[in-house]
């Protein structure tokens, strides 16, 4: 997830606690949603849908917050 950031992630992660959050959450439900999906865990079509458009705002969070700090330190 944004290869262009992996610097700025790898700095950042667990020395910022909300972008740690994010991306500890992000992961998260990207692993229940491929156990949803490879049908290790019961789920319905719309209860994946309902995660991956969770997943995708933590996704838009994480981008913002990255460039924010790209910004500040530019």
């Amino acid at each position: 997830m944004f290869p262009e950031y992996r610097e700025l992630i790898t700095r950042i992660k667990g020395q910022d606690l909300h972008f740690t959050r994010l991306f500890d959450k992000h992961n998260e439900l990207d692993q229940r949603i491929r156990n949803m999906e490879e049908r290790m865990v019961a789920a319905t079509a719309h209860e994946i849908e309902k995660l991956k458009k969770e997943k995708l705002l933590l996704k838009d969070q994480i981008y913002a917050h990255l460039r924010r700090l790209d910004g500040a330190q530019a």
